[in-house]
C-alpha cells in the first residue's frame, strides 16, 4: 500500500489494509515483494496531483520490472478523475473511487484472476467500521468524525472528490476510539475536514469530545481542523476543562484581508478571526494554535498580502502552515479572471516571507519554554536519539523534542524539562518513565 495525502487518506488506506488482511493476503512493505500494489492517491491541489502521478509511474515500473501481477489505483485522484485514469494509465489493472475500500479485497482478486481494466466508483461516502491496520505507531491513531465538506470554499474540491459534510454516528466513533485504545492507543487525533460542522443528532463537537474522554486507555485527544467560524464558547469550556484534551487547536483561517476572504467564499472578517484568537487564549490558557494560509489567491494585491503579514506576526501562532494557491478545475476560483492572477514567482516570494516571519515567532516561543517542565509522549528512535512530543505538537505535521537522559520506550509518557530550542524543535532532559 502507497498513500499519499492527508491524515484522512491514511485512514482509508489503513482501512483497505485490514480489508485485505481480514481476507488472507499478506501486506508487505517493500514494493519488490508484492503481488499487489495499491497506490491511494491525493487529488487535493496540483502538487499532491502530481506526487500522485509519480507514485502510479513508480509502481507500474515494478509492475514491469518485478514481481508484481497487479495495479490498483484508489483515493481521491481516482475518485476525480476515473475515466482518464483508466484511459491514460493503461498500467492500472483498476481504478477505484473513495467508497470502494470495503470491497479491496473482492477487486484485487477480480484482478489476480485475469480481469483487466476494473472500474469501480460510485457517489461519495461515509465509509467507517471497517478493520485497520496500523500505518502509524500505535500509540497515536487518527479517528475519522466525518466524511466530506459543505463550506463550498471557492478554491477548494473536496466537495468535488468526497461530497457535502456527514457527521459519523456518535456511537460508532466512541466504538471505534475503544478499539484503537484497546489496540494499544494513547492519543487520537479526530479528523474532519471541518470538526465543528460535526453533529449527530443531539451529540455535537463538545459532547462528542467529552465522551472520548470517558474510554479507558486514552490519555489525550487532540483536534484537527476547527473552521474559526464555529468555534463556540462551549466548545472552548470544554477543551479548558478537560484535562485529556489536548490544548491545541487546529484552525485553518486561510487568510487575513477581507476582500480575498470574500473571493474565497470564507465566512466571517478578518475581525472575527481576531476575536475568536482573542477568546481562545483568554479561555484556553496555554493553548497552541496552528493555522494555515493560501498566498498568490487571484486579487491578492500588495496590500492584501501585508495584512496577512502583519496578521502573522500579531496573531503568532505556535504553528503554522502555507500554501500558494492552486487552481483546481470545478472550483469558483479556477475561473477567476485571468486578469487578476497572481504570478507564481510572487506567491512562492510571499510564502517565504511569511515562513520567515513564522520562523522567528517560533523560535521566540520555543526559547521561552527553556527551563520549563512538561509530559511528553515518546514516539520513536531517530539516530540513536529518542523523539517526543509535547501535548501542543502534533504529530507529523508540528515540531518535536528530543529526549536525553531516560530509557523509555515509544508510547510511554516521560517528565522532561525543556533544556534547549531551535525553530521548530525542542530539546529537554528527561527523568525515568512513569511506570517506573
Amino acid at each position: 500500500m502507497v498513500s499519499l495525502g492527508c491524515p484522512k487518506n491514511q485512514v482509508d488506506a489503513e482501512q483497505m489494509l485490514g480489508v485485505l488482511a481480514g481476507s488472507g493476503f499478506e501486506i508487505t512493505s517493500q514494493q519488490s515483494e508484492a503481488d499487489v500494489i495499491v497506490v491511494n492517491t491525493c487529488g487535493f491541489i496540483e502538487s499532491a496531483k502530481a506526487e500522485s502521478i509519480e507514485a502510479i509511474f513508480d509502481a507500474a515500473k515494478m509492475k514491469k520490472q518485478g514481481k508484481c501481477a497487479k495495479l490498483i489505483v484508489a483515493g481521491c485522484l481516482a475518485q476525480r478523475y476515473k475515466n482518464e485514469l483508466l484511459k491514460e494509465l493503461p498500467e492500472a489493472d483498476a481504478v477505484i473511487g473513495t467508497a470502494e475500500i470495503g470491497r479491496i479485497n473482492e477487486i484485487c482478486k477480480a484482478a489476480l484472476a485475469g480481469k483487466e481494466h476494473i472500474l469501480r466508483t460510485s457517489g461519495p461516502a461515509t465509509v467507517y467500521g471497517l478493520p485497520r491496520v496500523s500505518t502509524t505507531p500505535r500509540h497515536y491513531r487518527y479517528l475519522k468524525i466525518a466524511e466530506g465538506c459543505s463550506n463550498r470554499c471557492s478554491y477548494c474540491a473536496i466537495p468535488i472528490i468526497r461530497g457535502n459534510f456527514t457527521s459519523r454516528p456518535y456511537d460508532s466513533i466512541l466504538d471505534e476510539a475503544r478499539v484503537l485504545a484497546d489496540e494499544g492507543a494513547k492519543e487520537l487525533v479526530l479528523l474532519a475536514q471541518d470538526s465543528t460542522g460535526y453533529r449527530d443528532g443531539e451529540a455535537d463537537l463538545p459532547l462528542l469530545l467529552k465522551g472520548l474522554t470517558g474510554v479507558p486507555g486514552i490519555e489525550w485527544i487532540r483536534l484537527m481542523y476547527a473552521y474559526p467560524g464555529r468555534i463556540s464558547a462551549e466548545l472552548m469550556t470544554v477543551i479548558a476543562g478537560e484535562e485529556k484534551i489536548c490544548k491545541y487547536l487546529d484552525i485553518p483561517v486561510q487568510h487575513f484581508d477581507d476582500r480575498v476572504l470574500r473571493a474565497m467564499n470564507r465566512r466571517g472578517t478578518s475581525e472575527d478571526i481576531r476575536k475568536t484568537i482573542e477568546q481562545l487564549r483568554k479561555r484556553v490558557p496555554g493553548i497552541a494554535l496552528r493555522t494555515s494560509l493560501i498566498v498568490g489567491f487571484p486579487g491578492e494585491t500588495g496590500t492584501a498580502f501585508k495584512r496577512l503579514l502583519e496578521f502573522v506576526k500579531e496573531a503568532e501562532f505556535e504553528h503554522l502552515g502555507v500554501f500558494t494557491f492552486s487552481p483546481e478545475e470545478g472550483t469558483v476560483a479556477c475561473d477567476l479572471d485571468a486578469h487578476s492572477h497572481v504570478p507564481s514567482a510572487v506567491a512562492a516570494e510571499r510564502l517565504d516571507r511569511i515562513m520567515k516571519a513564522q520562523a522567528k515567532i517560533s523560535l521566540k516561543k520555543n526559547r521561552a519554554l527553556i527551563g520549563s517542565h512538561h509530559r511528553v509522549l515518546v514516539d520513536c528512535m531517530e539516530d540513536m536519539t529518542l523523539v517526543g512530543r509535547l501535548s501542543t505538537q502534533a504529530p507529523e505535521i508540528d515540531g518535536v523534542i528530543y529526549l536525553s537522559e531516560t530509557a523509555a520506550k515509544p508510547g510511554e509518557f516521560v517528565e522532561v524539562t525543556i533544556t534547549d530550542a531551535r525553530e521548530y524543535d525542542l530539546t529537554g532532559k528527561a527523568k525515568k518513565p512513569e511506570y517506573e
